[in-house]
């Protein structure tokens, strides 16, 4: 026998797995023109996050990537990820005449998380692939400490770390011999793979209503290895990295 209240909450179960949370955001950055450089200039993009009503959302650094997680295997989840990379063209610095373009590129992998302490503690990696140009692999690893602060401040902050494969440190600061003759002022440089940055990351979310949120954050990462070694780096830039955000966030329902 089916009671009136069994009817609703069907219903309502129904509603729910048909119903997803979408939060879309727009952000602002002001930081380093290119990976490596010391002139700073503004840029922006967009954000994109989802969930399925009734589930509770987790919390996020201003640094993650776009994710699903597909799989929750002992406490920890995994699934598929997909980020944007910056370019590079002698526009943006007149220092980097005569050297190859660097262009701006998706990629696309996984990524893996866990909580050891629940909502408050995350480890996070991802390994995302550049889906053309062969702009090559990159792999970061994060620790985050969420924070609420009352009922409408979050605050976040943790360590990171970040590798590449040759081919991502050739593209980004190798420099060939070709090149350098037409540069005339950068020598020959050959990058290889391995570590690529140590940072941090702090970040300061605001809840203004159920729709609307603000977050700023600041992002510093420290070149280090062949990414510091470059000439690219070392002549004409800086291996200092800090990149300070802002994003406006609005959350909203979408029913299939």
């Amino acid at each position: 026998m089916i009671t009136a209240f069994s009817a609703l909450a069907q219903e309502a179960a129904k509603s729910a797995s048909n119903t997803w949370v979408v939060t879309l955001g727009g952000t602002v950055e002001y930081g380093p023109s290119y990976e490596g450089s010391k002139h700073l200039s503004f840029s922006g993009m967009p954000s994109f996050d989802f969930h399925r009503l009734g589930e509770t959302p987790e919390y996020s650094a201003p640094d993650d990537n776009i994710d699903y997680s597909l799989f929750d295997v002992g406490g920890i989840e995994a699934g598929p990820v997909v980020g944007l990379r910056g370019g590079r063209s002698a526009f943006d610095d007149s220092d980097l005449n005569g050297l190859h373009r660097v262009h701006w590129n998706f990629d696309a992998g996984a990524f893996a998380q866990y909580w050891p302490m629940e909502n408050q503690l995350r480890l996070r990696a991802e390994m995302r692939q550049a889906l053309w140009g062969g702009d090559g692999l990159l792999a970061d690893l994060s620790l985050d400490w969420f924070q609420p602060v009352g009922d409408r401040w979050l605050l976040s902050a943790g360590p990171r770390m970040s590798l590449a494969n040759s081919t991502y440190m050739r593209n980004n600061f190798g420099i060939s011999e070709s090149e350098a003759a037409k540069n005339g002022h950068l020598d020959a440089f050959d990058a290889n793979g391995g570590l690529k940055s140590v940072g941090f990351t702090v970040a300061a979310t605001y809840t203004i209503s159920p729709a609307w949120s603000v977050q700023v954050y600041n992002k510093y990462n420290r070149l280090v290895s062949d990414a510091a070694d470059s000439p690219i780096t070392s002549q004409i830039g800086s291996p200092n990295q800090n990149i300070i955000g802002f994003t406006l966030n609005r959350t909203f329902d979408v029913r299939f």
